[in-house]
Parts: C-alpha cells; sequence; structure tokens
C-alpha cells in the first residue's frame, strides 16, 4: 500500500486545489444546513446526482424543516419520493426527524454516537453529515471514495470485505487538512464521481495522477477489487387491472401494500406470484385469456399442470400455461375478496430491486356480480366489503387520483400508460 507521508499531503491539497475551481454548483452545497446535507445524503444513496437534484427540491420545499417532516403524514413523504426507489430511505428519513424532534429538540445533532444512532444512517452517511455540515474530520467512505482510495494508494483488498472499508476510514482521517474536513470529504466525492470513473477514468486530467499508483502501475481498470453481487432473483407475477362498473365506471382498482416490509406503505395494481414457467409462456402470443366454457374443458389440466410446476416435473405448453394463468390470477383476486375476471393480456413489465426482479404479466380484468373460483377456491372475504370502494387497504380511483396516492416506479409506467391509452381511444 503506497502511503508515503510527502504524497499524502500532495493528494490532500492538490485535490482541494482542484475541488475550489471545478465543484459543482448543487443544491445542497449552497448552505450548511445539516437537515439539507442529510436529506441530498439520503436521496443520493443508489442514486444519480441529475434525478436527485429536482426531488431534492420538492423536497425541502415540502417539508422544509426537521419538525415539519417529523410531523407530516407518513403517505405524504412517500408520495414526495415518489419514483426515487427504495422507499425504506424515505421511511426510515422520517422516523429519525421524530428522533431528532423528540431528542434534541429538532437541532440535528453533531455527536459521532448521536448521529450513528439515527434511523437509518449508517457509518457513510454519519461520516458525511458530520464533516460537511459540521467541518468534524470524519470518515466517509462511499463507492466513489473507495474507487479513488483504491487506484490512488494501490489498495489490492476486495473493498466488499470490511476490514477493507475500516483500513480506508482510517486513512482518510490521516488525509484531512485541518480546518477543511468539509471541503475534503466533498472534494473526495466530487473527483470520484467526476474523474476517477468506474470505467474509463480521465486520468489525463486528474488533479492527483502524478502520485497516483494504480495509475503508475497500469491497474487504474482494474481497481478498485469488488466481489460481484449475486444476480437479483426472478419472480413472475400476474397484475390485474381491475375495471369498475357501476358507480365505478370509468376507475381501476389499487390495494396498499402492508405497513412492513418491501414497498411498505406504497399503493399497487393487485398483484399474485406465479410459478415460473406458467408466467414466462402465459403472455406469449396470448391477447384474450380463455373464455369460461374454454376454461371449464380445461381446468382439471391446468390444476395438474400447476401442481407439476410447483414440482418442477414438467414444462407446461404455452396453451395451458395461458389457462392456467387466467385460473390463478382470477383464484388469487377472489381470495381476496375481489371478484374479477381476465379480458385480456395488457402489457408486460419488469422491475429490479437489489435483491429481486419482479417478472410482471398485467391482465385487464372486469368486475363480477356473480364471481366463480375457476379452481375451487374460496374467497377469504366477501366482495361486498369492497363495493363501497374506501376499505381500509383498497381504492377505486381515476387518472386524476393519482396524486393522491405513492405508486412504485413499476405501477407508476402500467397506470400511466392504460389512462393515457384509454383516455386516446375515448377521444377518437
Amino acid at each position: 500500500m503506497h502511503t508515503e507521508r510527502n504524497h499524502d499531503r500532495y493528494f490532500s491539497s492538490e485535490l482541494l486545489n482542484w475541488y475550489d475551481v471545478n465543484k459543482r454548483d448543487l443544491p445542497w452545497r449552497r448552505s450548511r444546513d445539516p437537515y439539507h446535507i442529510w436529506v441530498s445524503e439520503i436521496m443520493l444513496q443508489q442514486t444519480r446526482v441529475d434525478t436527485v437534484i429536482p426531488y431534492f427540491h420538492r423536497f425541502i420545499e415540502r417539508f422544509p424543516t426537521i419538525e415539519a417532516l417529523a410531523d407530516a403524514p407518513e403517505d405524504d413523504v412517500l408520495k414526495c419520493w415518489e419514483g426515487l426507489g427504495y422507499y425504506s430511505r424515505a421511511r426510515n428519513l422520517q422516523s429519525a426527524a421524530r428522533q431528532i424532534t423528540e431528542q434534541y429538540g429538532g437541532v440535528m445533532p453533531s455527536g459521532k454516537e448521536e448521529v450513528a444512532g439515527l434511523k437509518g444512517v449508517g457509518p457513510y452517511t454519519a461520516g458525511a453529515i458530520r464533516s460537511i455540515a459540521f467541518n468534524i474530520p470524519a470518515a466517509a467512505v462511499d463507492g466513489n471514495v473507495m474507487r479513488v482510495l483504491s487506484r490512488y494508494f494501490l489498495i489490492e483488498d476486495d473493498i466488499m470485505k470490511i476490514k477493507t472499508r475500516t483500513r480506508m476510514e482510517e486513512l482518510v482521517l490521516t488525509l484531512v487538512p485541518e480546518g477543511r474536513a468539509s471541503d475534503f470529504t466533498q472534494a473526495l466525492m466530487e473527483l470520484g464521481a467526476l474523474i476517477c470513473t468506474p470505467k474509463s477514468p480521465k486520468c489525463l486530467v486528474c488533479p492527483v495522477m502524478e502520485h497516483c499508483a494504480g495509475r503508475l502501475e497500469g491497474k487504474e481498470e482494474s481497481l478498485p477489487v469488488k466481489t460481484k453481487a449475486k444476480p437479483p432473483r426472478p419472480e413472475h407475477r400476474l397484475a390485474a387491472i381491475v375495471e369498475g362498473t357501476g358507480v365505478h365506471e370509468g376507475k381501476i382498482l389499487i390495494r396498499k401494500r402492508p405497513a412492513a416490509g418491501l414497498l411498505a406503505g406504497m399503493w399497487e395494481l393487485p398483484h399474485i406470484e406465479v410459478p415460473s414457467s406458467l408466467s414466462a409462456v402465459s403472455t406469449k402470443g396470448v391477447t384474450e385469456p380463455p373464455d369460461a366454457s374454454t376454461v371449464s374443458t380445461k381446468r382439471s389440466a391446468a390444476a395438474s399442470d400447476t401442481a407439476s410446476v410447483h414440482s418442477g416435473a414438467v414444462v407446461v405448453p404455452p396453451e395451458r400455461a395461458a389457462a392456467a394463468a387466467v385460473i390463478g390470477l382470477t383464484d388469487g383476486l377472489l381470495a381476496e375478496g375481489i371478484p374479477a375476471r381476465p379480458i385480456g393480456h395488457y402489457m408486460d413489465a419488469e422491475h429490479t430491486f437489489s435483491h429481486i426482479q419482479w417478472k410482471m404479466s398485467v391482465y385487464r380484468c372486469v368486475w363480477q356480480e356473480e364471481p366463480e373460483s375457476l379452481s375451487g377456491l374460496q374467497a377469504a372475504e366477501i366482495a361486498a366489503a369492497y363495493e363501497a370502494g374506501e376499505t381500509n387497504d383498497y381504492r377505486w380511483i381515476d387518472a386524476g387520483d393519482m396524486e393522491r396516492y405513492a405508486f412504485p416506479n413499476v405501477f407508476i409506467r402500467i397506470l400511466t400508460s392504460y389512462f393515457s391509452k384509454r383516455d386516446a381511444a375515448g377521444s377518437r
């Protein structure tokens, strides 16, 4: 590891000189307000700067203080966050705002233990808040910083290992010039974002290229060393656009997700998880699902196929998979108390989380006045519970109502497509 003291001083001084001239004008850099810096750092996790800027402006306008965020309804916070993804960040942000309001009178603390004790604040975010907002020498080591340090100091240890991160945190603290912790932390991040990029680093314009050990060894492209993460696990789902009738004519049904877990508290289209073999072929070339008479003749075969797929024994023929998918979606909805029948495949959609990839087939469905379970499953709740349209977990909405509810990105895409096409068809 290359850490001669004179090169350390060179690194810090040249980096700061470069930052003073080249730093971007970002909204959260226009003050040292700890609240602004905290919100920006949470938003920037897993998200590009250009994407974050308009969200940051809207969020601060809607929740101008920590107390305002703490007092807001969670649904308002999620709606303001809609589209940024990783929604647990928003919920944790509000939980931490309530901590600060209750424990610190609405003022962001600066102590190491106090900041680290806030909900959703890990070692990196704690270091960023303390160094940027309070100018305290504290290590904020994220992916950009680890890449810069790995290359400049020729650190060939796996950056996914805790001991490597710990070494880098210790190294950063030796590099911080007195009185410039805030600028130094941001300069490190800026260099990684603009110059020392993951691919094709711009070494010729790098302010610290002269003593970069990785470049001198010809290893700038191969560093940092990083264990590849496991690919997300695919999950196949059937989703329903349930079109209302009667008093709900022109509206569709949405439901609220549970208060805990993935996408907690968000709104979505009703959907069910299905065996991958069924989903993979159910929509290929299928524009209309089988009608009731066709389904009745295929019920036994489809049920048998479903059982076989669960055991991994067979590959289901496409025509039977289509019938089984329709049966599965119909019964899945009915088990929730939603008496709806698929009338046609609408679209396919995908959404990737850090550990799961949803592969979703979306069907248009109509409300059934006299619902029938196609495979004999019994509904868990009666349909009448949903006819009022304002139950705890379900709502009937039209396009204008989308502003009232926070949806994950995949359902925003589906709903926007559906309402746009329906409006266009209605105007002809």
